[in-house]
């Protein structure tokens, strides 16, 4: 029973943290809006400004993990969390908060440009993510819980996103320094597989987008349209990424049974299902029911595109470019949604993002199919049991005698 000791617990918990600032996105911006002066749509541009910090960390740092070494750089990504996220959870001033704000992205992306590039070079890429899943999900819902019954104000959520980068500080002692990226391979150091790999990357900031457009408006759509309390709302929040934590179980425990092209196509048509649902919901029961069946789906089908990614590159360079690239719809949903929102009214918004969802499906499935045909690399083959000793067959085979090399010769490149 060795496996729970050999999980990589370090890049489980950076994945919690990176991806905690997204998963509390609903009542960052809704504390912003009640807690400071500001109106809904500049709240939501703040929170906005936040993510996109944290895809340019993802995009700037694809390549360089390796170079830089996890060690240092996730813990600079966590330094840059606690102070961008603490310092914005301490001060009242409008520019203050904001500044904090896009110094805390930087900081999450850091992080999940880390753990994402650890994660690709794993024996059991979505095992590990599914349970980076958990780890943030849960911590999410039990903040959800909490919030509302501690006061008010705008600090709370992004104090609590600070906490978490402190409290995962420790375990970045047990990530390698810097290390060499192997060069065995002849072109190792290109991308594999580019054409699969932009279109992926292409694809997923209007996935993204479409639903964090949701995800940010979805406490106003509760409490403005639905007319619920913000404690049932965060009731609905906490119990919706519970059962995103049932979904992420459930996906990995099917693992690659059921492929990755029919968890993708069909998770993203039925998320824009629930996406329109929710969006036009204006009692509990609808408002819950949309909540509930879209997080239940939505981990699922992002579990399934991050394994896709990390089947690209084993070094990781795809999957935190790919990451990097969902983060930017992110940071473009909170305000999109906004604008939707103030312009047609939240169950047209929710039409046009079910929409964007159903066409963008179609290219992730296509990559899936795609490369769902080759067999992956293999990246590492760990040896647990003494193997047995074969026999040795000798063949006589008669070549040229090669000329004996002088003792200062120039060594071969294949020597």
């Amino acid at each position: 029973m060795s496996a729970p000791r050999t999980l990589p617990w370090p890049l489980v918990a950076l994945f919690t943290a990176g991806y905690l600032a997204p998963y509390l996105l609903p009542t960052t911006v809704g504390r912003l809006d009640s807690g400071l002066p500001l109106s809904a749509t500049q709240a939501g541009a703040i929170g906005s400004a936040l993510l996109l910090s944290s895809a340019t960390a993802g995009f700037l740092l694809a390549s360089r993990v390796e170079r830089t070494g996890p060690r240092l750089l996730a813990r600079a990504g966590l330094a840059l969390a606690a102070l961008g996220y603490g310092g914005a959870a301490l001060t009242g001033a409008v520019p203050a908060v904001v500044a904090g704000a896009v110094v805390g992205g930087l900081g999450s992306g850091t992080v999940t440009a880390v753990a994402a590039s650890g994660i690709a070079g794993q024996r059991d890429p979505h095992r590990v993510t599914t349970l980076g899943l958990l780890g943030v999900s849960a911590l999410a819902g039990a903040l959800y819980l909490t919030i509302p019954h501690l006061g008010p104000g705008h600090g709370l959520p992004l104090a609590a996103i600070a906490l978490t980068a402190l409290a995962v500080w420790p375990l970045t002692g047990r990530l390698p320094g810097r290390t060499a990226p192997a060069r065995t391979a002849v072109g190792y150091d290109r991308l594999p597989h580019p054409r699969a790999g932009l279109l992926l990357a292409a694809a997923m900031p209007c996935w993204s987008l479409a639903q964090n457009a949701l995800w940010g408006v979805s406490g106003r759509i509760g409490l403005d349209q639905a007319h619920l309390t913000e404690v049932t709302v965060g009731a609905v929040f906490a119990v919706a990424l519970g059962a995103g934590l049932l979904g992420v179980v459930g996906a990995g425990a099917l693992g690659p049974r059921l492929g990755r092209a029919l968890p993708i196509g069909a998770g993203t048509a039925l998320i824009a299902g629930c996406v329109t649902l929710s969006a036009a919901a204006t009692d509990l029961a609808a408002f819950a029911a949309g909540e509930i069946a879209w997080n239940l789906l939505y981990p699922v089908v992002l579990s399934y595109v991050i394994a896709l990614a990390a089947s690209l590159d084993p070094r990781g360079r795809w999957t935190v470019l790919v990451g990097a690239a969902s983060s930017l719809g992110t940071a473009a949903g909170p305000l999109a949604g906004s604008v939707l929102a103030a312009g047609a009214g939240f169950p047209a918004m929710g039409r046009v993002l079910g929409a964007g969802l159903l066409l963008v499906a179609v290219p992730m499935t296509a990559v899936a199919l795609r490369t769902g045909r080759r067999p992956l690399p293999v990246v590492e083959v760990p040896i647990e049991a003494p193997v047995a000793e074969l026999p040795v067959v000798e063949v006589r085979v008669e070549t040229p005698a090669v000329p004996a090399r002088g003792a200062y010769d120039t060594a071969s490149p294949n020597s």
